[in-house]
């Protein structure tokens, strides 16, 4: 017996509810198995209930989506998660899918392109709307501006101050002074062009400059 795909929607707006209801009300391959405003109630029903792919707003009024697809795969690894979504920002996408999601697609994608990201994500698929793959295909700043040259004791200073070594601490094991310390970070501030170290330890994370300890 041929048994269609369970779906979920889970979004806020009543009217975006009822419009993926009506696209998908007619098709035999799926079956919307629920609808929910908030993260909660869906969390609730996952726990008792198979859903092969979900459409997941990024914006819910009880939880932020990013948390939420993260939480889903946790508890239901199967489950597909589609992100659907206003929010076009590259970053937004890209955690998405770091989060486990299968895809992503902006609220405005046409009925032919949502329907075919549902049935690429039950494949086991990544899936974007043309909108979403322009905007991935668009490099960031950071990917423009390219990973700033260092010098070899530049990086040597820079895992240290990653490990949280102080400045007294670098100075003494790597036989300088104090003061060269300081110049070194000043100058790494710079090359990265942020305005604290925080900033620094996780921009050089991102461009792969740290040895995981």
């Amino acid at each position: 017996m041929y048994l269609p795909k369970t779906l979920a929607i889970v979004d806020d707006h009543p009217i975006v509810i009822q419009g993926l209801q009506m696209l998908l009300i007619n098709n035999k391959d799926i079956e919307v198995a629920g609808c929910f405003t908030t993260g909660a109630e869906f969390m609730v029903f996952l726990k008792g209930h198979k859903v092969d792919v979900v459409l997941l707003d990024v914006m819910l009024p009880d939880c932020n989506g990013l948390d939420l697809c993260k939480e889903i795969k946790l508890v239901s690894p199967e489950t597909s998660v589609l992100a659907l979504s206003n929010h076009s920002e590259r970053s937004m996408v890209m955690q998405m899918l770091q989060n486990g999601a299968s895809g992503y697609l902006l609220k405005n994608a046409a009925v032919e392109e949502l329907l075919e990201c549902i049935y690429e994500s039950l494949k086991g698929e990544v899936a974007f709307s043309k909108a979403v793959k322009e905007i991935i295909a668009r490099p960031s700043a950071n990917d423009l501006k390219g990973i700033p040259q260092l010098t070899r004791r530049e990086k040597e200073i820079l895992q240290l101050i990653a490990e949280g070594k102080t400045t007294a601490v670098m100075a003494k094991e790597l036989f300088v002074s104090p003061l060269t310390i300081e110049t070194h970070r000043r100058n790494l501030l710079q090359k990265f062009e942020v305005k604290n170290v925080a900033l620094l330890i996780k921009v050089a994370g991102q461009q792969g400059l740290l040895q995981s300890q």
